[in-house]
């Protein structure tokens, strides 16, 4: 079993160069090779995410998914997105320096650029973070449930009115219709 080196890249509109290369087994699926690239940079486990084949222009191929998205066969089987965890990375590796693309948490649109840099020879039993540089945003860490932002209590209230409008209850309906009585509709 050898190891497969690649440096994953965040992209991001900042300046700051975020990445890390991580050594993993040829042998791993693309699930564990996600969690891999989620544990590495510290980030919830609980998005949904997709890796893209890519190739040498960064244009997204095949999809792989993190959850089954067929909907009970609602895709023609052909183009329904595979599953992560029943791909190995092996089978996608097409060239000595394939690309992926992983999108994590599609609400924020985080993305990974991912390059295979080395085949290394031996067995590699666990991942490896042989280099990392650069910190992630702090609006990437507060992603999901656990962001520090988020208040449940605040940001629900069993006992809150359900017509209250927050304001809206303030607008004047006459004002508003009042170019419509113009015309006899």
């Amino acid at each position: 079993m050898a190891g497969l080196k690649f440096r994953v890249l965040l992209d991001s509109i900042e300046n700051t160069e975020v990445y890390r290369d991580i050594l993993v087994s040829e042998e791993f699926n693309f699930e564990q090779f996600y969690h891999t690239i989620i544990d590495t940079f510290g980030l919830s486990k609980d998005q949904m995410a997709s890796f893209f084949v890519s190739d040498e222009e960064w244009d997204r191929g095949e999809e792989l998914s993190l959850l089954d998205m067929s909907f009970e066969s609602s895709f023609d089987e052909s183009e329904a997105p595979k599953e992560m965890r029943k791909i190995l990375i092996k089978d996608r590796i097409n060239n000595l320096d394939q690309r992926f693309i992983l999108i994590h948490d599609f609400l924020s649109m985080w993305i990974f650029l991912i390059e295979l840099t080395e085949i290394v020879p031996g067995d590699v039993e666990k991942p490896e973070i042989l280099l990392s540089i650069g910190e992630i945003p702090e609006e990437l860490k507060k992603t999901g449930p656990n962001r520090d932002d988020f208040n449940f209590e605040s940001e629900f209230n069993p006992d809150a009115d359900p017509f209250d409008l927050n304001g809206f209850d303030d607008f004047d309906d006459d004002e508003f219709y009042d170019d419509y009585n113009d015309y006899d509709l």
